[in-house]
């Protein structure tokens, strides 16, 4: 059995008071959306997971997925019915699953253990969704006056994502396209398919109104644990000055050997990024010895590496770095390099630290040979562990 997730993420999210739709603001540096498309493609049931966008949208798309793979992104319509039912129609197109996960790109939270619970209830039934009972008093009213008290006994809060087979869905919007729903679940009940509730989550409310913004960042963080990462890079003097260290241009009489602009400086912070989220080192990321790294600016480098960590889910906190060398001195230009490292990773000047020392004339540094720069780096992600599944239950709508 295949099982494609959709995500639709073409809406304008006008009420989040904000230009840039919801599902392309940033929670802990990474779009909204990024954050979504995560939460499924990290699944093992789940194969693929494509996006509805809305016209126009692509630059955002493209921007908010770098690293994923979901393929090119299907546009979407007028409306949340129109955008799934041309996803749906573009799954058709390219080779249908047996099963698809619909959901909201606004909840991008999705705990796995709703996905088991929702792919197990798709083995007996027809269509499954995320569901919790209504927990707060209901009350009818217009305006600021209240009406009568609302039975909230049997009422449900209907989640995404919303799960189906594939072809009885399709077949579904297909045949309800002329009528309006608010969710999938509604059309499919209206098309005579049988929907079963499964236990949602409170972590898949939606993100509505700007305030809902706040809480998420809130929530994602209480989920970082932290890492440090070390980073050491060294280079020899060779040739004529000036020298690039800490991004910035720093006078010498003389140069710093090395393939691309030798800030040593600019490299260890990088590898102590790579370092604090596992992601191997600066070489393998830039070889030494590719062509097109020769004479490169190192802020390539080191921004390459803080996008790096953010798509993994990382959140940069304090970087510490300490130059080490004789020559020339580090103090008259710190809080430039402070300025421009914080510019380069987006960090506030303060969350940076220049400091430099000598070796008391010892060692190769000591000789005036070359530069040396150690690293450290502070950040927080996403815990992979805290997905553990919980016990799966099914009840009835």
């Amino acid at each position: 059995m295949t099982t494609v997730a959709l995500i639709v993420a073409a809406g304008s999210g006008r009420r989040m008071g904000s230009d840039l739709p919801k599902q392309y603001r940033p929670i802990v540096g990474r779009a909204v959306l990024a954050h979504a498309v995560d939460a499924l493609a990290s699944h093992p049931s789940i194969d693929a997971v494509r996006v509805v966008i809305g016209a126009g949208q692509e630059a955002l798309f493209d921007q908010a997925l770098e690293g994923f793979d979901v393929g090119e992104p299907i546009v979407g319509g007028a409306t949340r019915q129109e955008s799934v039912r041309l996803g749906l129609e573009s799954l058709a197109a390219e080779g249908p699953p047996d099963l698809v996960l619909i959901h909201d790109a606004a909840r991008p939270f999705c705990p796995p253990d709703v996905i088991d619970r929702l792919l197990l209830a798709l083995k007996s039934e027809s269509a499954a969704v995320p569901a919790l009972p209504a927990a707060d008093t209901l009350m009818r009213g217009k305006g600021k006056h209240l009406g009568d008290t609302v039975d909230r006994t049997h009422l449900n809060r209907i989640q995404t994502p919303q799960a189906f087979h594939f072809g009885r869905i399709l077949e579904a919007h297909r045949a309800k396209a002329a009528e309006s729903f608010t969710d999938d679940a509604s059309l499919a009940r209206a098309a005579l398919i049988g929907v079963v509730r499964v236990e949602g989550d409170e972590a898949l409310n939606k993100l509505t109104l700007a305030g809902d913004l706040a809480r998420a960042e809130l929530q994602l963080r209480s989920r970082l644990v932290p890492r440090t990462g070390f980073g050491f890079d060294v280079h020899a003097f060779a040739g004529d000055g000036p020298i690039m260290m800490g991004g910035i241009e720093v006078p010498h009489e003389r140069g710093l050997a090395g393939h691309s602009d030798a800030d040593v400086v600019l490299h260890a912070i990088t590898d102590a990024l790579l370092g604090a989220a596992g992601l191997g080192d600066i070489g393998q990321h830039f070889p030494p010895g590719d062509p097109q790294w020769k004479g490169a600016d190192s802020s390539m480098f080191l921004a390459h590496a803080a996008e790096l960590v953010r798509q993994a889910g990382g959140s940069i906190d304090f970087v510490d770095c300490t130059v080490i060398c004789e020559m020339p001195k580090v103090g008259p230009h710190r809080d430039a390099m402070r300025s421009r490292i914080g510019e380069i990773l987006s960090l506030p000047i303060g969350a940076v630290s220049i400091k430099a020392t000598t070796t008391e004339r010892l060692g190769f540094t000591g000789r005036r040979e070359g530069i040396a720069a150690q690293a450290v780096v502070n950040l927080r992600m996403l815990d992979r562990d805290s997905r553990a599944s919980k016990t799966l239950s099914i009840c009835e709508v």
